[in-house]
């Protein structure tokens, strides 16, 4: 005899338990998922929709080692730092400590209001680090002879068509995680995640240049 669907149900609810949470802590959750994705979006979406969705990059704050990593590979430089993408200041701090004349680009209107926020509490004068809102994308880069970035992979190539194209020739590009593709490194320091690379833009040139003759040969 065939049991019916009723006594197959009730069978396997005895096995797997079909009770509902209980409805406050369900509330409690959404409530704490919609408190996270509103925390997200706000350090990371503002000013996305100006940006071409290929060039996007998240906020990522960098660690303490790689700050360090970086300070590393600035030893003996001076000069005008551009900081490409930000985010809530630490290495333009770390850097205009040092002596560099800093600039933090950053879309991102929450980080950068956050970032001055720091930069006043600490009494560090606009002369050492500023930052503005702005797309480095549209920004010509060619007064600085420091440059360091912490993007996305995705983003690489682009970015070392604008530095080559914009840079002085005595400029050091230096990377956080990601290196440049095609691009022969000078040092670099750290490893896995909080590994940083730094480039002479020189040597880059002439790098591709000789790449470009051998290529025609």
């Amino acid at each position: 005899m065939e049991d019916s669907i009723e006594l197959i149900l009730q069978d396997y609810a005895g096995v797997f338990p079909t009770s509902r949470p209980h409805p406050i802590v369900s509330a409690c959750t959404g409530a704490l998922l919609t408190g996270l994705y509103g925390l997200w979006s706000v350090f990371t979406m503002p000013g996305f929709r100006k940006i071409p969705w290929s060039l996007m990059v998240p906020y990522l704050p960098s660690s303490k080692e790689q700050a360090q990593n970086v300070m590393k590979l600035l030893e003996g430089r001076r000069g005008r730092l551009a900081d490409l993408g930000a985010g809530d200041g630490r290495l333009v701090f770390a850097a205009s400590s040092v002596g560099f004349q800093c600039t933090g680009f950053e879309i991102n209107s929450v980080l950068v209001a956050y970032a001055r926020s720091k930069a006043c509490w600490r009494g560090i004068p606009s002369s050492q680090a500023v930052f503005v809102k702005k797309d480095l994308w549209k920004t010509d880069l060619s007064s600085y002879n420091n440059v360091t970035a912490f993007l996305a992979p995705g983003v690489m190539e682009v970015l070392a068509e604008k530095l080559l194209k914009e840079l002085p020739q005595d400029a050091l590009v230096i990377s956080c995680r990601f290196p440049f593709p095609n691009w022969p490194q000078k040092s670099t320091v750290g490893s896995g995640l909080d590994q940083t690379f730094a480039y002479e833009i020189s040597s880059v040139r002439s790098h591709l240049r000789n790449l470009q003759k051998t290529e025609m040969k």
